[in-house]
């Protein structure tokens, strides 16, 4: 992998530093496991349990998507879905809505990003 693209996962929060620290510098793996994500229901998953006011569904959801996010150092990602777990523990599922959009904009990113690098293989 370029540096560029290396930069340009990092201005799409994904701490490729990190990432490559986890991976043991495997830069095969980590890509083949990031574009997994491409396929990952938990965000969609996630939204829709808001949406239908499922609190407990949202709770299971977010934390997956938290702990997927984590797992390939999708930094950007899993701070704001942190966010969004931590209201869904306290139980306020108006704040985990409220606390949705820094999620998509990250999800967003994350997902151009992955698209672009398989595209780019």
């Amino acid at each position: 992998m370029t540096s560029e693209y290396a930069e340009a996962l990092k201005r799409s929060g994904i701490d490729y530093d990190e990432a490559m620290d986890r991976f043991g510098g495997n830069t095969a793996l980590f890509e083949r496991l990031a574009a997994k994500f491409l396929d990952d229901a938990h965000f969609t998953a996630l939204e829709q349990a808001l949406a239908d006011g499922d609190d407990a569904a949202a709770l299971r959801e977010a934390h997956t998507l938290k702990g997927v996010a984590g797992n390939l150092s999708f930094t950007d990602l899993y701070d704001a879905v942190s966010d969004v777990n931590a209201a869904l523990r306290e139980g306020d599922s108006a704040a985990a809505e409220a606390r949705m959009e820094p999620v998509r904009r990250a999800y967003d990113a994350v997902t151009a990003a992955l698209r672009s690098l398989r595209d780019q293989g």
